[in-house]
């Protein structure tokens, strides 16, 4: 499973505790809130070091692209052929600015990163 995906699933279980505990406390239920007040903070416990995964492998993946080299921004002809592009240069790496990676690197335009020039 993803980490997207698993980030995803304790969310919405941390929702349903959450609102179980909220009608817990409600009805004065004391055994029902301690339960659900324990399984909030585990949960909340998990989500939080999951999404600091995600960040640091993040990170990681934008460090290594701002070692490389060479970096310039892909033309529109080039951007219609990707894939002589990428036969043509190998290691080349190419980020949209509208993936997070992209968002992470701030970047305007798509952009290729490759170990020599192309």
């Amino acid at each position: 499973m993803s980490v997207k995906n698993e980030i995803q699933q304790l969310s919405n279980r941390l929702d349903k505790c959450k609102n179980k505990l909220e009608a817990a406390k409600s009805r004065g239920d004391q055994p029902m809130i301690s339960k659900f007040t324990d399984e909030v903070d585990q949960l909340s416990k998990k989500v939080s070091q999951l999404k600091h995964k995600q960040s640091y492998t993040l990170n990681k993946e934008r460090k290594a692209l701002l070692d490389m080299p060479f970096s310039r921004e892909i033309t529109k002809e080039e951007q219609a052929d990707m894939g002589k592009l990428k036969k043509s240069v190998k290691g080349l790496v190419v980020v949209h600015p509208m993936t997070k990676l992209g968002k992470e690197l701030r970047l305007d335009v798509m952009t290729g990163f490759a170990p020599k020039k192309f």
